[in-house]
């Protein structure tokens, strides 16, 4: 049986790519210098691609694979899939759910943790040889304080669990109410008027770009923490620098950005936030995980099996 031709549209990890190889034909679009090439040479025969969760697949790309029959997202978050045209198209799309949950939930948390106990703040203090010149400043405690979060999903559940356990109240904002014992906000702007920490945990995508706007974070206030772990384009980075500037948000905890892997110099220079490189599922295990689910799903689908983590 001849190996499928996919189409590899990001770098990703040797883990996934030496079974990849060892079942496709691959060919690195993200890699090659030539691109329009590449496509006119082999873009009629390709009938899979392999993206990560921040990648794009344009719909003008996906016109010059008349053969496409399945895009597989090594990530939860497909906002760079126009699930739309593919499903018009009869192109199926899987992502990866479920297997990253946990430890995008455990970073979610620690960052509320970081944030509010100013812990990278007192790491520095202390390798400074300040503390020889006097105590840390006190930070806050997170017990009595509230939680709200955007997007109740199954990362969102997640992160209400583990800061329930810190002794923080639950809040939440979403399309529909569910049966779940955490009160709902069908205003997201009361919602941050009640949180301490807004905690963003909902899907990214034209529908969520900029949810989080400078009326947003006036409403979380001079008390408050942002926290996002979802997609940068959730947030309006701009409007997020200014009101880090200006002290109309106590402080922010971010794993995701606008422009990755591009940050903000003035973003950069906020001492009041804590910036990581998108690093929420970045263990062995779960990139493992994902990588299981990317192979399987092609494997399914080319032996004509029920996928494994469909989108459509």
């Amino acid at each position: 049986m001849e190996k499928p031709p996919v189409l590899v549209l990001a770098p990703l990890p040797d883990f996934l790519m030496e079974p990849l190889r060892a079942a496709h034909v691959c060919h690195d679009y993200f890699h090659a210098e030539d691109k329009n090439a590449l496509l006119t040479e082999v873009g009629a025969e390709i009938r899979g691609i392999v993206m990560a969760g921040g990648s794009v697949s344009p719909v003008p790309l996906l016109e010059r694979l008349p053969g496409l029959e399945i895009i597989s997202v090594f990530g939860v978050g497909y906002d760079g899939v126009p699930v739309d045209w593919c499903q018009g198209h009869g192109i199926r799309v899987t992502n990866t759910p479920d297997v990253l949950t946990e430890d995008v939930a455990d970073t979610a948390s620690a960052l509320v943790l970081m944030t509010s106990r100013r812990l990278i703040a007192a790491n520095r203090f202390l390798h400074a040889g300040a503390w020889t010149r006097g105590p840390f400043p006190l930070a806050h405690a997170l017990r009595g304080k509230r939680a709200g979060i955007v997007g109740l999903g199954r990362i969102g559940k997640a992160i209400a669990h583990r800061l329930e356990a810190h002794g923080m109240s639950v809040a939440y904002h979403g399309r529909a109410r569910q049966e779940v014992a955490w009160e709902y906000f069908e205003s997201l702007i009361e919602l941050a008027e009640a949180a301490d920490f807004l905690i963003v945990a909902c899907p990214g995508g034209a529908a969520t770009k900029h949810l989080i706007n400078a009326a947003v974070l006036a409403a979380l206030g001079a008390k408050g923490t942002l926290i996002n772990i979802a997609r940068g384009s959730v947030v309006d980075e701009a409007a997020l620098i200014a009101a880090l500037q200006s002290g109309v948000i106590r402080g922010a905890g971010l794993d995701v950005f606008e422009n990755e892997p591009q940050v903000p110099e003035a973003l950069m220079q906020c001492e009041n936030a804590i910036l990581l490189p998108h690093l929420s599922s970045g263990t062995h295990e779960t990139r493992r995980e994902m990588a299981r689910l990317v192979v399987e799903n092609l494997a399914a689908h080319f032996s004509g099996e029920p996928l494994l983590t469909p989108v459509c």
